[in-house]
């Protein structure tokens, strides 16, 4: 069994790979002297409860399978807990996020599309990359690191954007962290999280405006922004397209009344910065 520290040098090491504007950052902020402090990971999956107005139940597959609970289950083994539950009906989405013991750890926040809420034509889009999942696929430790085990053209990933960028996006890069997140609280050299913004659009970071720069505020104890994902080169069945991968987020929490500081998430913040792997946005 991996400890929690192993896994996520695997996780940064793939996401850092999809999104080397997270490596740069890390060296600019490194070179003012910053030591950076990992506020959390995200991460995607799907919810098939009930997709195509039936049980699931297709080679071996069961509706949950690739659920919410199974893409945390390494990391419950490994100390964490779900603390908090989230749901974002505009974008169909449910999530849950975990905390370790040791808060030396990040939060890890894992969403998952309600797929049985998408047309039918995106439910069978999505259940047929489904049959392509080797039946191993999710007896594998890390399968949340397992990547796309999928093929497809380029055509279904742009009908699926259609619909939901989410469902786009999980197409395209399947099971990996989507992002990401450094702590603003531990940074030494900015005194807010508008200061740390103006630093990397003067550095020539673009930055999700929906909503504004800062999602959140001190009334709500979190503010967060983050970068608009880059566009990498993917395969769709031998050809490739260039589409948005993951993006950089950034986290500045508040003190409660009782002196803590807030934890959890915003959701109609969270909904905004979903937006930063939106092509439609760049």
């Amino acid at each position: 069994m991996l400890k929690a520290a192993e896994i996520f040098e695997k996780l940064w090491e793939d996401y850092s790979h999809l999104n080397p504007q997270a490596e740069k950052i890390h060296a600019l902020l490194g070179q003012r002297g910053e030591n950076l402090v990992n506020d959390h990971v995200a991460f995607r999956t799907f919810d098939f409860m009930g997709a195509l107005n039936e049980p699931l139940k297709i080679k071996g597959w069961t509706e949950n399978s690739l659920g919410i609970a199974e893409m945390a289950a390494p990391f419950m083994q490994s100390g964490y807990q779900p603390v908090g539950n989230y749901l974002f009906p505009e974008k169909k989405l449910i999530a849950i996020h975990y905390e370790h013991s040791d808060t030396n750890f990040p939060k890890v926040f894992i969403s998952a599309l309600k797929v049985r809420e998408l047309s039918e034509k995106s439910q069978k889009i999505l259940c047929d990359l489904l049959l392509q999942v080797p039946l191993d696929f999710a007896s594998q430790e890390l399968w949340c690191l397992g990547g796309r085990p999928w093929d497809f053209e380029y055509a279904t990933y742009t009908s699926l954007e259609k619909e939901s960028e989410y469902a786009a996006w999980m197409s395209a890069f399947g099971f990996r962290a989507n992002h990401f997140t450094v702590s603003v609280n531990a940074l030494k050299t900015f005194s807010d999280l508008a200061v740390l913004n103006e630093f990397l659009l003067n550095q020539g970071f673009k930055l999700n405006a929906q909503g504004g720069l800062i999602k959140g505020s001190p009334a709500e104890f979190l503010e967060q922004s983050s970068t608009m994902a880059e566009s990498v080169e993917i395969l769709f069945q031998g050809e490739k397209y260039s589409v948005p991968a993951c993006y950089y987020e950034f986290a500045l929490r508040y003190p409660m009344p009782d002196g803590k500081l807030f934890q959890g998430f915003i959701a109609n913040s969270a909904n905004k910065i979903f937006e930063s792997t939106d092509r439609k946005l760049n």
